[in-house]
């Protein structure tokens, strides 16, 4: 079997539950979800949206070690029992929090934080041994998941966190005690909940709380909102305090930038020491991403030529900005997939990479789904897009969701080429109308559903659909 991650005992140690029917197995990972296990996983018989236990008999004849349940019976196989299922994962993400020694990063932010964890990841795994959260597993069980499934002889960690409410970072912080503490940028995002921008920054702000003592907090300097993050830290355990951005007094500053469809490249400042660098992800905003990347970097002990060198291999992740040539009848056409969600800030970024990119013979198209919890704000921020549409030299426009209908009412006359309140309503309308030479962008916040109209563009036959 891979490494051991758990041993019967230890997780029993750890959770204070009781081993029934084995006293002697051994997991060498921790999963969720029985169509994904893998042989020799613990199985977590969570109780969410769906019953885990339901789940168990599937688990174990997929070769699962054994399974953290709640109730005993609910079908073959090893199980530690435990009084909850839940409180049990976060018990043994305490646990492997303290019997390791790597150094401990925390990511959130209302942009960019999926990407910059990644791209973390691939920085301190270029200079050793680390572990990151998987996809965006950045939610209440997300988290301590990510944590419990640390390697002891990890070096360097990375957790990303996310939320929807005020004190939900600070639970997420409490539980993984980083030494680095980093936010991204602040956005309009989650307005809905939270009803206003500086709710916003405070609740982002969450992450200092659980900083180690002489921690560092990273957060941007160019941001609105820097002198209440700075506040926040300053009340934590945060021994340091380090600022990113473009400001003539952060720490690590972005000196130039330049971006066009196939990466950018730039010079940065990290602690007086200038570093040119490139990045084959493209977008401005990625000036913004790397310098957060070189400072919470630097703040875990990567140097930044080591960074520098881990960013010149690094691209842009599915629905992220990944930019594909897709074949079509009579040639190709470039999808830009920027789908996995959207604010007002990522959907103005995104847009600009449709305006450097450009057609080798046929139009730039948008097609975007509505942003969801914005609040009362909702209307003008869709709106406010049609300007960056127009800077982008978008031909033409589709849109899904009722909240784009502010957006559909300010396009320039002869832009729209369709509006459809779902997603699903415009993949004929979408297939019908691409072709060689174009170039596609496609972004909206998860619950759009315009990812389904990404991925049917990246892997049907648009021909099949009506495309000719």
């Amino acid at each position: 079997m891979a490494d051991k991650l758990w041993t019967a005992r230890e997780a029993a140690a750890a959770t204070s539950g009781q081993l029934v029917d084995s006293l002697d197995w051994s997991a060498a990972g921790i999963s969720i979800d029985s169509r994904s296990i893998k042989p020799d996983d613990l199985f977590v018989a969570l109780q969410d949206q769906r019953d885990g236990h339901d789940f168990v008999p599937d688990a174990m004849a997929r070769g699962a070690a054994a399974a953290l349940v709640a109730r005993p019976d609910c079908g073959p196989g090893a199980k530690l029992v435990v009084g909850d299922t839940l409180d049990g994962l976060r018990s043994l993400a305490r646990a492997a929090r303290d019997r390791s020694a790597a150094i401990r990063v925390a990511v959130t932010g209302s942009v960019g934080k999926t990407s910059v964890k990644e791209a973390l990841a691939a920085v301190f795994r270029s200079v050793g041994t680390a572990h990151a959260s998987q996809k965006s597993y950045n939610n209440h069980w997300g988290v301590p998941l990510t944590l419990a499934m640390t390697p002891q002889d990890s070096e360097r960690a990375v957790y990303e966190m996310g939320m929807n409410h005020a004190g939900e970072i600070r639970e997420l912080s409490t539980l993984v005690r980083p030494h680095v503490a980093l936010i991204t940028k602040i956005a309009p995002a989650h307005l809905e909940n939270l009803g206003s921008m500086e709710a916003i920054a405070d609740a982002k702000a969450e992450i200092f709380e659980g900083l180690n003592p002489d921690g560092v907090a990273v957060f941007p300097a160019d941001d609105e909102f820097s002198p209440r993050l700075a506040k926040h830290a300053a009340k934590s355990a945060a021994a340091f305090m380090l600022e990113f951005g473009r400001e003539k007094s952060a720490a690590i500053r972005i000196l130039d930038f330049e971006t066009g469809p196939s990466g950018g490249k730039g010079r940065i400042s990290v602690l007086g020491k200038e570093v040119s660098f490139s990045i084959a992800a493209p977008g401005d905003h990625w000036a913004w991403n790397a310098a957060a990347i070189f400072a919470t970097a630097i703040a875990s002990g990567v140097d930044a030529e080591a960074t520098a060198d881990a960013l010149a291999g690094l691209t842009a992740g599915a629905g992220r900005g990944a930019m594909r040539q897709i074949p079509v009848k009579g040639g190709h056409f470039t999808l830009i997939d920027d789908s996995y969600n959207a604010n007002p800030a990522s959907m103005r970024s995104g847009l600009s990479i449709l305006g450097a990119t450009e057609p080798a013979s046929g139009r730039r198209i948008a097609i975007l789904g509505e942003m969801l919890e914005l609040g009362p704000d909702s209307p003008a921020l869709h709106a406010s897009l049609a300007d960056p549409i127009q800077e982008a030299h978008a031909n033409a426009v589709f849109l899904a969701g009722k909240g784009n209908v502010p957006l559909r009412d300010a396009l320039q006359i002869g832009r729209l080429a369709a509006y459809a309140e779902t997603a699903d309503e415009l993949c004929d309308l979408v297939a019908a109308y691409i072709g060689p030479g174009d170039v596609v962008f496609v972004k909206g916040s998860n619950a759009s559903g315009v990812h389904k109209i990404a991925r049917m563009l990246a892997e049907d036959d648009l021909g099949a659909r009506g495309q000719g």
